[in-house]
């Protein structure tokens, strides 16, 4: 007797003759894999960006002889790479808006990779500035559109839930940074490349594992397609439609009815946005391209939204100058005060410490003429440096969660009274504290003042009508670089001479910032928009 098989019938295929709205279509894809890795990719081209940014800070302590670096150099170098995300990211969005998402993100990815892989080979003060200057104007392309580009391939309903999937991985990528840098920088080896005359370190290596995500993350976009939403604006229907049954493959990995959709339904839009976005594509003269971003941006900067744009920028740029600018030395003013504790000073303010640990220019010049290498030179950073480093990036992520929940119960002009008083307090305090774990403490507590840029983004969303919003944010956030470049700066320039003044400047900024927020408009209201909450990529 012959054994039978029996052969379930086939789904028959789900076809929708009618058009139907991108955003219909999108959910109709479902939510899964194409979703996760577009969100797992999204999510480490944010951590590339930090890394990118704040990694040179463990690089300083331990590179200042190899590349004779002054206080002063160490901070130009920390915020060199800001100043190219400044100068750029304008650029970067404008073009994202004209020419594609991906279009942006992809090449900058991979000119980011290639130049802090130059950067490594550096012997140099000026050429290592130059390749982090690059490294800065490159990534920052990834890091002003990847937003875009994520939440445009989700319906609206979904464009949140992917954002804050996103920022999770962007908070893993905070709290792996002393990690990352502890395993490679304290290794114990070199060797001398001949050709390009240079004593290749750790430190070397650990700025190349830094820009290892940004070469990941293109190698892995080359698999993915153009903004959906992008190229249906295009009216490039077709082409949106493979993309929407490619989603819908993977998602449902093949074994739900195929979906069939035959066309869009074209969505109305604004005939002087349309006009604008056109003219926008098809202008090729740099004139015609900058009268364009100036219309875009103007605005912000006349009649009812002056006031508004000033207070956002002027905050912003207070946080950064803190959370970056002195974060930019923290490893570094760590390493010092256990230089201290090794030699056995158990007591001693974090001045005392810098001012008994800072290195002349002749041992410097000493490095350069002799292959000795003076005992005040580090070749490693402390343990304690990465712990506290660690536990802050920790206390960021947890932060964060926390305030994303009870932001609309207390309201947000209580949170960034609490934060910038506290954090103004304890940078003051921390001039006249000569317990150095203590100390250390309130240096960390300082620093969370970067918990306020998410609240403030959230504040920038309201204030701003739709038309206006992202470019509000964009030009807040680049006053807020601009922060992090003079933060960063007038650290390196004061730190070794007047210590003090450079703490009594990052306080007494914050506590302005708190009286500054009591002018913010609507700020007494506790509700949150649904564009308004709170990220923790916000850093």
């Amino acid at each position: 007797m012959e054994d039978t098989v029996t052969k379930l019938p086939e789904p028959k295929n789900v076809t929708f003759q009618r058009p139907v709205k991108l955003d219909e279509a999108l959910l109709m894809t479902r939510f899964g894999i194409y979703n996760l890795c577009l969100i797992a990719i999204s999510g480490t081209i944010l951590a590339a960006v930090l890394l990118e940014t704040l990694g040179i800070s463990y690089v300083l302590p331990v590179a200042e002889c190899d590349l004779l670096l002054t206080t002063k150099e160490k901070g130009v170098l920390s915020a060199i790479s800001f100043a190219g995300i400044i100068s750029s990211s304008h650029l970067w969005g404008f073009l994202a808006d004209t020419q594609g998402r991906r279009a942006v993100i992809l090449p900058t990815l991979f000119l980011a990779f290639t130049s802090t892989v130059v950067s490594s080979f550096t012997t140099s003060f000026w050429l290592i500035t130059t390749m982090r200057f690059l490294t800065g104007f490159f990534i920052s392309g990834s890091s002003a559109t990847i937003y875009a580009y994520l939440g445009e391939f989700h319906a609206k309903r979904n464009s949140s839930r992917a954002i804050m999937g996103a920022s999770f991985v962007f908070g893993v990528g905070c709290i792996l940074l002393p990690l990352i840098a502890w395993s490679v920088i304290n290794q114990e080896w070199e060797f001398t490349i001949p050709l390009l005359d240079v004593v290749y370190r750790p430190w070397r290596l650990f700025l190349v594992v830094c820009g290892l995500p940004s070469l990941v993350c293109g190698l892995a976009l080359l698999y993915f397609p153009e903004s959906p939403k992008f190229l249906f604006s295009r009216e490039k229907e077709q082409e949106t439609l493979s993309i929407v049954h490619k989603m819908y493959l993977w998602n449902t990995r093949g074994k739900a009815p195929k979906l069939m959709l035959t066309s869009l339904l074209q969505e109305t839009e604004a005939q002087q946005t349309k006009i604008r976005r056109e003219e926008a594509a098809n202008s090729k003269s740099a004139l015609k391209v900058l009268k364009q971003m100036w219309h875009q941006t103007a605005p912000l900067f006349m009649g009812s939204y002056l006031k508004r744009t000033t207070i956002i920028c002027v905050l912003q740029f207070g946080i950064y100058l803190t959370s970056n600018g002195m974060y930019m030395f923290f490893p570094d003013i760590l390493n010092r005060m256990a230089e201290l504790e090794d030699a056995g000073i158990e007591r001693t303010t974090v001045c005392n410490a810098v001012y008994a640990t800072r290195i002349d220019m002749e041992s410097l010049e000493k490095v350069n003429h002799t292959s000795q290498i003076p005992e005040a030179c580090h070749q490693k950073l402390d343990i304690s440096a990465y712990e506290h480093s660690f536990v802050l990036e920790t206390i960021y992520a947890l932060g964060f969660a926390v305030i994303g929940l009870v932001v609309n119960a207390v309201g947000r002009l209580p949170i960034l009274l609490f934060v910038f008083g506290v954090c103004g307090i304890s940078g003051i305090l921390i001039v006249y504290i000569d317990l150095p774990l203590l100390a250390i403490w309130f240096y960390l507590i300082l620093l969370t003042c970067g918990f306020c840029i998410s609240v403030v983004n959230a504040c920038t969303v309201d204030l701003f009508p739709t038309n206006l919003r992202a470019m509000a944010v964009c030009i807040s956030l680049m006053f807020g670089r601009l922060g992090s470049v003079v933060g960063a700066n007038i650290v390196g320039i004061l730190l070794d001479s007047h210590c003090e003044l450079t703490f009594w400047i990052s306080g007494v900024s914050l506590i302005a910032c708190a009286v500054l927020s009591f002018f913010i408009p609507n700020i007494y209201s506790r509700s949150v928009s649904e564009g308004g909450r709170i990220s923790i990529s916000s850093r």
